[in-house]
């Protein structure tokens, strides 16, 4: 291709059926699907290069992609159409031209995880791939208390997993907000970047403290320990989402889904109760 275009897009997935994000040699990936699509509707090979590489069973509604294609397409047919070459569990929600010094992973400025958790009883059967099942009572507020030790810049290693390839494990959390309504509570987390299984692990530590099985300020111990050992497990990818990608006003992208009013109000009615 002589002249190429630089295009970004938003997506919208289910990961229950999927190994995660990217190419796996035997098992199903959002990477080779989408590839796939966008491939078809360029009329040849593309590569994406996510913001972020949601792991096996993870969900998404902004995540945000890019690849760059020699095909000239209206916005509106890279979004029908790849849609349409797509499974009924992935989409596409925009797609936008962009310079070609964007990058979807490097050129963001945060990062927003949305982790559900069904807390009652009973174990759910519609959402039983779409959220964390706890079934002993939490405490929201407790929640709150202890997730607002591990605001700021930190050195996460106490909620890294072993199979990091970070060469860092400072990160800067920005902000975690606790929230529930009914039986549903969600934990938002937004940082500059996550550590491999970071969002999954703070949710564990939460739970442990919301279900008073450890006190608020255990939350510091973990982090100050740097030791993965001695924190909470790892929660399920069930209940992960990858809510919002926000970048340089520059690039003029649309904002995710999980940016302000909307993603509040995601999987959440009006209302809810913080």
């Amino acid at each position: 291709m002589s002249e190429t275009t630089r295009l970004a897009v938003g997506l919208e997935y289910d990961g229950s059926a999927y190994a995660g994000w990217q190419i796996q040699v035997h098992s199903p990936s959002i990477q080779a699907v989408t590839e796939g699509a966008f491939s078809r509707v360029a009329d040849h090979p593309v590569t994406l290069t996510c913001a972020g590489r949601t792991d096996a069973g993870v969900h998404a509604i902004g995540q945000v992609a890019h690849f760059d294609t020699g095909a000239v397409r209206a916005p509106r047919a890279w979004v029908l159409g790849a849609t349409a070459e797509l499974p009924d569990d992935v989409s596409v929600q925009w797609a936008a031209e962009v310079p070609q010094e964007f990058h979807a992973r490097y050129s963001a400025l945060s990062r927003t995880y949305r982790y559900v958790i069904l807390n009652r009883s009973t174990r759910p059967a519609l959402e039983r791939q779409r959220v964390c099942w706890v079934h002993r009572a939490l405490d929201a507020s407790r929640m709150a208390a202890a997730a607002a030790l591990l605001i700021g810049e930190h050195d996460f290693s106490a909620f890294r997993s072993s199979e990091c390839q970070s060469r860092t494990p400072i990160r800067r959390v920005q902000a975690i907000d606790v929230t529930h309504h009914d039986d549903h509570l969600f934990i938002d987390v937004r940082a500059n970047a996550f550590l491999h299984h970071m969002v999954r692990n703070i949710a564990g530590l939460l739970i442990r403290i919301g279900s008073g099985e450890a006190e608020v300020g255990w939350a510091r111990e973990v982090l100050q320990s740097r030791d993965r050992r001695l924190g909470g497990a790892t929660a399920s990818a069930a209940g992960l989402y990858l809510t919002a990608v926000r970048y340089p006003d520059q690039f003029g992208l649309p904002l995710s889904p999980g940016t302000g009013a909307v993603g509040a109000s995601f999987m959440m009615p009006r209302g809810a109760n913080r």
